[in-house]
């Protein structure tokens, strides 16, 4: 299994990117996928998840309402629609596949088994 983030840059505060996962070498369609982010001297923090199996998502407080994730099904992808950017929005941003098909325990390090490399989402004027 891969996972190829992308769709990171120098972004000003207010615009809206998007992010994508793409998947490769994963069959199973009862998995779940997560991004997560990284800023400068902080620990990674969940961001979002997306269950394959029921198409349930969550999202951390401080992005709810303003985040979104998605799937196309087709394209293997995940995507992280990034709006009202703010400059505390700036990290790496990692997607992750967890052979659990529901993200009920999304929070849990140790359920994510297989990481992309990550992008980097820089939010600044």
């Amino acid at each position: 299994v891969q996972l190829q983030a992308s769709g990171g840059g120098l972004v000003l505060p207010g615009t809206s990117p998007r992010l994508s996962c793409e998947v490769s070498g994963f069959t199973s369609d009862y998995s779940g996928i997560g991004w997560f982010r990284q800023a400068p001297g902080k620990e990674r923090e969940g961001v979002s998840c997306f269950s394959l199996r029921d198409g349930s998502t969550y999202y951390a407080d401080s992005v709810k309402g303003r985040f979104t994730i998605s799937r196309d099904r087709g394209k293997k992808t995940v995507y992280l629609q990034l709006n009202s950017l703010k400059p505390e929005d700036t990290a790496v941003y990692y997607c992750a596949s967890t052979n659990e098909g529901y993200c009920s325990r999304w929070l849990q390090a140790g359920i994510w088994n297989y990481w992309g490399q990550g992008t980097q989402v820089t939010v600044s004027s």
